[in-house]
């Protein structure tokens, strides 16, 4: 998480980090939102969750939730609602498709895609990453049998 942050930041559009798995409660009810950013120029909060397995419809919902609640408690005047965006191993199409409404899929990309990352650069960073950790535990592993 940490490495993704830090590439996000390093785009240079805009993004301003606010905070790492950032305790929401709602009902007595605790979420985590792994990463959160402001952007500048779209003056909205830029909320990411990171998956390792296939996106499910259970982790678009987790969104949903997370989006909703910033828009309530966190937006101040004259600022745009929140985007989500769910960075996943895999994810199956048409469940993004039924999942989201249009209006969802509308704010969820093409209202924003020209001052985010790239699809590309966002799947390739996170490969980076997954490959990375990867070979870390299989390291950790080696050692701790060696022990």
């Amino acid at each position: 998480m940490e490495h993704l942050q830090k590439f996000l930041l390093e785009l240079g559009r805009d993004f301003f980090f606010v905070a790492r798995q950032q305790r929401i409660t709602i009902d007595g009810d605790h979420y985590y939102i792994d990463l959160v950013f402001y952007h500048r120029k779209l003056r909205c909060f830029v909320l990411i969750d990171l998956k390792t397995d296939k996106l499910s419809h259970n982790d678009i919902g987790q969104m949903l939730l997370y989006t909703g609640y910033y828009e309530k408690e966190n937006m101040d005047n004259g600022e745009n609602p929140p985007v989500g965006l769910i960075l996943c191993a895999d994810k199956n199409d048409a469940v993004v498709k039924y999942a989201l409404s249009e209006n969802q899929r509308k704010i969820f990309t093409s209202r924003y895609q020209t001052y985010l990352p790239t699809e590309k650069e966002l799947t390739d960073e996170l490969r980076r990453e997954r490959y990375q950790i990867e070979q870390e535990l299989k390291l950790k592993k080696e050692t701790d049998s060696e022990s």
